[in-house]
C-alpha cells in the first residue's frame, strides 16, 4: 500500500521527500492577517517562495476562516484572476487555486492554474467535479459534508473522503489526480480542538486511500489553543505539526512560513522510513497498516469485497497485544487456554506452568473478534475474571475515546 505517482510532472509518493506548498493569500478577511499579500507584489512573493524550498503555490482570494466577512464570488474572481495573469510563465512551481466554486476553478484553469483547491470536497458547487473532470486537472478535496470541515474525529474524515472519492470518481474525475486533506482547524464551532489532535496523531490512518495527502497546518486554531498565543505567534508550533505530519505519511505541506518548513519536512522526511515492498514482474507484495476496522473496510472494499463480506472480516484485521498484570496462576492458565480455543495465544512465566509461581503477568494476543469473544466468556467465570473481562472490553474502547486519548 505505496503511494506512487505525478502530479504536474512532480513525482509525489512515500519513496519521494514531502513538498511545500506556499500560501500566497489575497484575502483581507484572513484570519491571519500578516498572511495578506498586494497582488501587485504577488509575483516577488511567488519568486521569493520558490527560492525558499516551495514546489506548489497556494493562491487564495476567499477566506474560508469561521468569522470570515463573506464575499462575492464576482470579488474573488476579481482578485485572483490578475495575478494569475502575473504569475503566468514567471513562477517555476505548480500553481494551484483555493476555491470552492466552479466559474471561478474554470476561469483560473484558463488561466495557467494546474490544481484546483477545494475546501468542500465538491459539496459547495456540484459542478465543480464536472469543471475538473473537464480539464483533467488534479484536485485537493478536504473532507466536508454539508460545509467545508464539518467532519467531527477521525472515523468522519475518513468516511467523508471516502463519500467525496467516490462522487469524484462516479463523475468522470481521474481518482489518481485526488489530492486529500483532512480538514484541520476549526471550520465549525463544534470542532474542538481535540478533533485536530486526533487527525494528527492518527495521520497514517489516511494512508488508507493510496492518494497523496495534504496537511494544512500552519497557525491553526489547534495550535493556538496549546499555547496560548494568537497566530503571528504560532510559527513553531506549526512546524512542530507539519514536522509530525510528514513522519506520519504527508506529502505535501500547505504553509504560511516557507523557508522554515523546507527545512522541517525535508529532516522528518529523511527520518520516515520507507514502506515495505516487494515488486517481481507482475506480482507485488506489500505491508497494509490498518489501526480500525472502519479502516480495514475500506481497503476490502477497494478490492471489491461485499459490505457483508467486509463486516464480517473487518474485527479479524486488528491485531493487539494486551498485558494482564497481577493474575494468579489459575486465572492466567484459563485465559490462555480460553484465548488459544479462539486462534489467539497467550504468554506467561514458565514457572505459572508448572504451578511453581502464585501469580504472574500475562501478555495476551489476538485479533479484536478474538480478544472480544475472549471477554465474553470469561464474563461467565469463576474468581476475578469477570473484572477482567470488564477491563478488556475497558481497554480496547479507550483506544478510540477522544476525551481519554486527549484531555489531560
Amino acid at each position: 500500500m505505496v503511494v506512487d505517482t505525478e502530479i504536474c510532472g512532480i513525482k509525489i509518493g512515500d519513496r519521494y521527500p514531502a513538498h511545500v506548498m506556499g500560501i500566497i493569500n489575497f484575502s483581507p478577511e484572513s484570519f491571519y492577517g500578516n498572511s495578506v499579500v498586494n497582488p501587485d507584489s504577488a509575483l516577488e512573493t511567488a519568486l521569493k517562495m520558490v527560492e525558499e524550498g516551495a514546489t506548489f503555490l497556494d493562491l487564495g482570494a476567499r477566506s474560508t476562516w469561521l468569522h470570515a466577512e463573506p464575499i462575492s464570488r464576482k470579488q474573488e474572481l476579481e482578485r485572483i484572476l490578475p495575478v494569475l495573469e502575473a504569475l503566468k510563465g514567471n513562477v517555476d512551481a505548480v500553481i494551484s487555486v483555493d476555491t470552492m466554486f466552479s466559474e471561478i476553478a474554470e476561469e483560473a484553469l484558463k488561466r495557467g492554474a494546474d490544481i484546483i483547491n477545494d475546501v468542500s470536497g465538491f459539496t459547495a458547487d456540484p459542478r465543480m467535479i464536472e469543471v475538473v473532470a473537464d480539464y483533467g486537472c488534479p484536485a485537493v478535496v478536504m473532507a466536508s459534508n454539508k460545509v467545508p470541515g464539518d467532519p467531527l474525529g477521525m472515523d468522519a474524515v475518513i468516511q467523508s473522503l471516502d463519500s467525496i472519492i467516490q462522487a469524484a470518481e462516479a463523475g468522470g474525475i481521474n481518482p489518481e489526480k485526488l489530492i486529500l486533506d483532512p480538514a484541520s482547524g476549526r471550520w465549525i464551532e463544534e470542532k474542538l480542538s481535540i478533533y485536530d489532535f486526533e487527525t494528527l496523531d492518527d495521520f497514517e490512518r489516511l494512508q488508507i486511500f493510496e492518494k497523496p495527502l495534504l496537511a494544512a497546518l500552519s497557525r491553526k486554531s489547534f495550535i493556538g489553543d496549546v499555547l496560548g498565543k494568537p497566530a503571528t505567534e504560532r510559527l513553531y508550533g506549526s512546524l512542530a505539526a507539519a514536522a509530525i505530519a510528514v513522519y506520519k505519511g504527508a506529502h505535501i505541506v500547505r504553509t504560511h512560513d516557507v523557508p522554515e518548513t523546507a527545512d522541517v519536512v525535508k529532516l522528518s522526511g529523511a527520518i520516515r522510513s520507507s514502506p515495505s515492498i516487494v515488486k517481481d514482474g507482475r506480482y507485488e507484495v506489500s505491508v497494509v497498516e490498518v489501526k480500525t476496522p472502519q479502516d480495514a473496510a475500506i481497503a476490502m472494499r477497494k478490492l471489491g469485497v461485499t459490505t457483508t463480506g467486509s463486516k464480517v472480516m473487518q474485527n479479524k484485521s486488528i491485531h493487539l497485544m494486551l498485558k494482564i498484570r497481577n493474575l494468579t496462576t489459575t486465572e492466567a492458565l484459563i485465559i490462555k487456554q480460553e484465548i488459544l480455543s479462539r486462534g489467539g495465544d497467550a504468554a506467561l512465566t514458565r514457572n505459572a506452568v508448572s504451578h511453581e509461581t502464585e501469580m504472574t503477568d500475562v501478555l495476551v494476543m489476538g485479533t479484536l473478534l478474538q480478544l472480544g469473544r475472549l471477554a465474553r466468556k470469561l464474563e461467565g467465570q469463576a474468581r476475578s475474571l469477570p473484572l477482567i473481562a470488564e477491563m478488556i472490553h475497558e481497554c480496547i474502547a479507550k483506544r478510540s475515546d477522544l476525551e481519554y486519548r486527549y484531555l489531560r
